[in-house]
């Protein structure tokens, strides 16, 4: 029987591993299909407390687990097929085997957002990705014109790290304005590689015939004008979604699929908690994960007192 079961490794979840394994509760930490969490995919973090000159991703997220491992978290490689919420404890089926728990601490964090258009599932990795860092440095995409989606802080850094190896990179946005924070929008559109197309969308990714991206089709917004603009790769960074199907039926969500709270980490589950990118549909931050994390470790250790007591 385990005290805490962390499910996530991402900043929500090495917090709370951090924060219950100081408490020597040995926390099991399951790290999910992708360890350290989306913020691995980042090149450069500038906005995390006490890096003066910024950090890479996966560099932070290696510096958090080796903290919470430090202190006694047991970081395991596996993904959860199904959990079952009993009195007083949770069993969850952990690749094939059983785990019981009386505390579930879960910071299921989120996953990229599909364009949903003919042509992206068909010809994703073959020149479809939704990892710039990932891929950017492949040799389809060097020296050639590549395509970013979106209009944020995350579509923004993934065109600016495109142009190391592109011929050119188009930031298609579907409004006339980006959302990304201002050093971010500035840096952008400062970036000569970096030409923007305003107002549209992509419709189509090309060609599924040829088995490889030849470029997108866009219409728009404003005119319902329709064109094709060549290129070799389409990044697409239009958001996240919840990973928290699993939980579907069994835990309040938001029509959105966010984990549906009080505004704290408690679900209706006592010794369950949830935390991260999951729950905060608002905010999304490296820090803000953080921060949920180590309120969701402190239930946890206050739970286990109560019902020990």
């Amino acid at each position: 029987m385990e005290n805490v079961v962390i499910i996530g490794t991402g900043c929500a979840g090495l917090t709370a591993a951090i924060y219950t394994a100081r408490a020597n509760l040995k926390p099991l930490v399951l790290t999910g299909t992708m360890p350290g969490g989306l913020l691995t995919t980042t090149s450069i973090v500038e906005n995390f407390p006490g890096f003066p000159e910024g950090i890479d991703g996966y560099e932070l997220m290696t510096r958090m687990q080796a903290q919470a491992e430090k202190f006694g978290a047991q970081v395991k490689f596996a993904t959860v097929d199904s959990v079952k919420f009993g009195d007083g404890v949770t069993e969850l089926i952990v690749d094939g085997e059983p785990v019981q728990t009386r505390t579930l601490i879960i910071t299921s964090g989120a996953g990229h957002k599909h364009l949903d258009v003919p042509g992206e599932d068909e010809l994703e990795k073959k020149g479809v990705t939704y990892c710039a860092t990932c891929d950017g440095a492949l040799p389809m995409f060097r020296n050639q014109p590549v395509v970013v989606i979106g209009g944020g802080d995350s579509a923004c850094e993934e065109a600016t790290y495109l142009t190391r190896f592109a011929s050119k990179v188009y930031l298609v946005h579907r409004r006339d304005t980006l959302r990304a924070s201002r050093i971010m929008a500035e840096r952008t559109l400062a970036n000569p590689k970096i030409e923007m197309v305003w107002d549209s969308v992509v419709t189509e990714v090309t060609d599924v015939a040829a088995d490889k991206v030849t470029g997108v089709k866009l219409k728009n917004l404003k005119t319902g004008a329709e064109s094709h603009l060549p290129c070799t790769g389409v990044f697409v960074a239009i958001g996240h979604v919840p990973n928290t199907s699993l939980f579907k039926g069994t835990l309040d969500l938001h029509e959105n699929g966010y984990f549906k709270t009080d505004g704290t980490v408690l679900t209706k589950i006592p010794g369950v908690f949830v935390a991260g990118d999951c729950v905060d549909s608002v905010y999304r931050q490296a820090i803000t994960a953080a921060g949920l994390g180590c309120s969701a470790a402190i239930e946890a250790e206050r739970h286990l007192a109560a019902i020990q007591s």
